[in-house]
């Protein structure tokens, strides 16, 4: 178990200073940023390519609920010459949500969505970067796909939600019927708020988790205005309402530990201290053990909240850059 203390003192204090351009209509300068769109059956996955784009990208992937927003103060800290594509998760962000009739499995769709990225640019290898959802993806895909992953980076995550079989079974039916309701929702029952009044609720949902202003930079892509047609003034969340739905997706800590045996690519795990409140700490420690049976693992232990790449990115920064071996 290693503790990380930050090895520059003045590179971290200006480092500091690109987080100040929250709106990025002025970014720091040499930062590149463009806004992306991949084709899918059902529409789009939105992304911000960070960085050259005459270079393979590390995919950044935020966490439920969350969008491509959440890597906005992290990456201007991180060398110019990386590439890094963030993306929007489908029904999340700037990103299609799934036509009437679906759910979503999140774990197991984000596999997918992977695959199809990959194969839509054509890369054989890839690194993938990932906070709470998104390293999950990011673990269950490089166990899924074991020779075409390089390097995987989990932040304050190591597995899919972990839940005892007799949790899943009995939650099953209520999922099943709050999925059919948000799915009938329409558009003029759909809750809408002014500007302070949404950065209330989001800031209260996170409960500390995500300050007040980097509420703000994940609703930059997480809200919009109201709908002209439903005849209300004020903002909504651009998320599909039935991602609150997407506990079907949990999984038994035997079936985490399996998907870690196959993990053979490097691993960069950062647990945020205090971070999530984990049921079953032991969960995440046994699933970061097991993948060292063929893996080369490195877990690290950082000050920090859940989001901590959002709140405190000056503290993880060092790290990454070290895992990526970008010096």
């Amino acid at each position: 178990m290693k503790k990380y203390v930050l090895k520059d003192t003045l590179k971290c204090a200006l480092n500091v200073i690109p987080r100040l351009f929250h709106s990025y209509d002025y970014l720091p300068l040499g930062v590149m940023v463009e806004e992306i769109e991949i084709p899918v059956p059902w529409g789009h996955v939105a992304g911000r390519w960070w960085g050259p784009r005459d270079k393979q990208p590390m995919i950044a992937i935020h966490g439920w609920q969350d969008n491509a927003g959440t890597w906005d103060n992290l990456i201007p800290m991180l060398p110019t010459n990386l590439s890094v594509l963030c993306i929007d998760l489908p029904g999340h962000g700037l990103s299609s949500h799934y036509p009437t009739g679906m759910i979503y499995y999140i774990f197991w769709d984000g596999i997918i969505l992977l695959r199809r990225i990959m194969k839509h640019f054509g890369w054989s290898k890839i690194t993938l970067m990932g906070h709470s959802l998104g390293g999950a993806l990011s673990f269950m895909y490089a166990a899924s796909f074991p020779d075409d992953v390089d390097k995987i980076i989990c932040i304050d995550i190591a597995s899919p939600a972990v839940r005892a079989p007799e949790h899943m079974v009995n939650n099953t039916a209520g999922m099943v019927e709050k999925n059919l309701e948000y799915e009938n929702l329409s558009e003029d029952k759909i809750p809408c708020y002014d500007y302070e009044e949404m950065i209330d609720i989001v800031c209260d949902a996170y409960k500390g988790s995500v300050t007040r202003e980097n509420c703000k930079v994940l609703m930059k892509r997480g809200m919009a205005p109201t709908p002209v047609n439903t005849k209300k003034k004020g903002y909504h969340f651009k998320r599909d309402p039935r991602l609150k739905v997407a506990g079907l997706a949990m999984m038994s800590i035997e079936t985490a530990l399996e998907y870690a045996k196959k993990v053979r690519c490097k691993v960069l795990n950062i647990r945020a201290i205090p971070g999530q409140k984990w049921e079953r700490l032991d969960y995440y420690l046994d699933v970061v053990e097991k993948m060292k049976q063929n893996a080369e693992v490195q877990y690290v232990e950082v000050e920090g909240t859940h989001h901590v790449q959002l709140n405190a990115p000056q503290n993880i920064v060092n790290i990454i850059e070290d895992f990526l071996e970008l010096y």
